[in-house]
């Protein structure tokens, strides 16, 4: 009893609760009478009362003295609480994230709010001490956006050089210095940064494109060739097809864009320009097929829909023709093909005035194509108009000195205008470029043989009938009736007798009242006068749309090429444009 009597009393000196059992410090019988709760005191079944001892209240006496003192005694302090660390008073030290705004910079690119974007790229640069390579890196985008190459080419070298390993960065590099102009030096980076992705289809690709403005077109070619194994896209498929083009190779461009109508079967650009190599070379089913098919994936297409228009203009369906430039002309207003085919529209439904108003304003659209120029000159002859006729068609030349029918042309305007000698000197030119066009010939014929030359006249009646056999060996046209008429009337003229070469022509019901009626007034109008010289020039309308650059054959040059990089723009981590 006592050894129990002073555990208890060591425990509450102490102030110690004490573990849960409760056996260990107090007597068993005590514990039941302290938990036990004060309603069911009583009940159940009547004890036997004992008698209180001394020694019981002796213990209770104790035990209330010593609760009693432990209340008033203070609580100890122990030395060990006087080295506790005191509380802190500041932020908790940061360590420096060089990334911490990437995701604020990113968002604002891509939202297009470049004001905002720089300003977090500053303080981002500022916080990193320019070590920053995202924010470097979308800091070079947005100046190139903004035209400043030389500075994006600066920057990307800086992220090149924090991180030498990545392509990415080097591929921009290369691409600010092909917008440079500096193909040599974008080669060389290239060629790095394949050495650090070989799986990358991009860098092949632009590579190829460099090449190609090198014009050392069999490394192009083998360039774009090692992209497309390495993934197919359209874009290379568009810029192979392209370097055959400038080799002159029709047959393997068309080969190339079959192999990416394959592959995208949908894509209206391929389609519409694989439409447009079988309209140059003559092969109108297919054309119509392939631009019918891109006018069934985008029937807004005014690429295809000018072709078709000016598929129907060569066959002399002007009204339709003009029906289908209606829709285009709602597309694109300003498009210098269009207006130059809608006014060889009007030309061809003898409607001149309507024509050169058309053609001045291709003209005013796009003042160096030389195309246009022609088809105001011709439009001017037919008018008489000799004078305006010298102007575009010397412009003209002036632009594509290489073209023999041109000269035939300014000599024709010259010959109205009494300037005999420069006449003579641009038919020569016209023949010595001209090999195969009987017109020049003719024309120059009528010139001599007015001027009285005429044995220099019947050598270029030879050289003119040589021409019309070779093309009908051939089988390539049927020639204009009124060029026979001429031709004829030029044969009596110089008594040279009926050739084998007009036998057919010549019995056509429609050449035989002009024949008559041109055979009575060749007294009293001289061969070769203005109204001659002009009909024959509106029979090189219709002649020269089957040989070469005739008004027809000018009519259906499709929408012009625009000149674009062809280089694709990088990805990661932001799309650029």
């Amino acid at each position: 009893m006592e050894g129990a009597t002073g555990r208890c009393l060591g425990a509450l000196a102490t102030g110690h609760p004490g573990p849960p059992t409760r056996s260990r410090y107090l007597p068993r019988r005590l514990v039941a009478l302290e938990t036990r709760p004060p309603h069911n005191r009583g009940q159940g079944r009547r004890r036997r009362s004992r008698p209180v001892t001394l020694a019981t209240r002796q213990l209770a006496e104790a035990v209330r003295a010593g609760m009693a003192e432990v209340k008033a005694r203070p609580i100890a302090s122990f030395p060990v609480a006087l080295d506790l660390p005191k509380a802190r008073s500041g932020k908790v030290a940061e360590l420096p994230i060089l990334e911490k705004r990437n995701w604020l910079i990113h968002l604002h690119y891509i939202r297009k709010d470049y004001e905002a974007c720089k300003m977090a790229i500053k303080e981002q640069l500022q916080e990193s001490h320019g070590m920053c390579e995202y924010a470097i890196y979308v800091q070079a985008l947005i100046f190139r956006l903004e035209g400043k190459i030389q500075e994006s080419l600066e920057l990307f070298q800086s992220c090149a050089i924090l991180s030498p390993q990545n392509a990415d960065n080097l591929k921009q590099v290369a691409r600010s210095l092909f917008l440079l102009g500096k193909h040599k030096s974008a080669i060389e980076v290239y060629s790095d940064a394949a050495n650090l992705s070989k799986k990358d289809w991009e860098i092949f690709h632009n590579l190829g494109v460099c090449y190609m403005y090198l014009r050392q077109f069999d490394k192009a070619k083998e360039e774009l060739n090692a992209a497309l194994e390495l993934s197919r896209h359209d874009l290379t498929y568009v810029t192979l097809g392209k370097i055959h083009l400038m080799e002159g190779d029709t047959e393997k461009a068309i080969e190339v864009y079959k192999k990416a109508v394959e592959f995208s079967p949908e894509n209206t650009e391929l389609l519409t320009t694989l439409g447009l190599l079988y309209l140059q070379l003559g092969v109108y089913q297919k054309a119509f097929e392939h631009l019918g098919n891109a006018l069934t994936y985008d029937p807004s297409n005014y690429k295809a829909i000018l072709a078709a228009g000016s598929m129907m203009q060569m066959h002399g369906d002007f009204d339709v023709a003009l029906t289908k430039y209606r829709v285009v002309a709602c597309a694109v207003p300003e498009s210098p093909p269009l207006w130059n085919n809608i006014g060889m529209c009007f030309f061809g439904k003898k409607k001149y005035v309507a024509a050169i108003s058309c053609l001045k304003r291709a003209n005013y659209l796009a003042p160096f194509d030389w195309k246009v120029l022609y088809n105001l000159g011709l439009v001017h002859l037919t008018m008489q108009q000799y004078a305006s006729a010298f102007h575009f068609i010397s412009a003209a030349v002036h632009l594509q000195p290489k073209l023999g029918e041109l000269y035939m042309l300014l000599a024709v305007a010259l010959t109205n205008l009494a300037d005999t000698e420069n006449a003579k000197l641009a038919y020569q030119k016209a023949a010595a470029l001209d090999t195969y066009n009987p017109l020049v010939n003719l024309n120059y014929a009528i010139l001599l043989y007015n001027q009285g030359e005429k044995k220099n006249a019947v050598l270029q009646y030879q050289a003119m009938e040589s021409k019309v056999s070779t093309l009908k060996e051939n089988s390539v046209m049927e020639l204009d009736p009124e060029m026979v008429d001429t031709a004829q009337k030029l044969a009596v003229s110089l008594e040279l007798g009926e050739s084998s070469v007009w036998s057919k022509p010549a019995n056509d019901a429609r050449s035989k009242p002009r024949g008559n009626s041109a055979g009575k007034s060749a007294g009293a109008q001289p061969l070769g006068s203005n109204q001659a010289l002009g009909q024959a020039m509106s029979s090189a309308a219709g002649y020269g749309r089957s040989i070469q650059f005739g008004p027809e054959t000018s009519t259906s040059v499709g929408s012009p090429a625009k000149r674009s990089d062809n280089l694709r723009g990088q990805q990661l981590p932001i799309t650029t444009t």
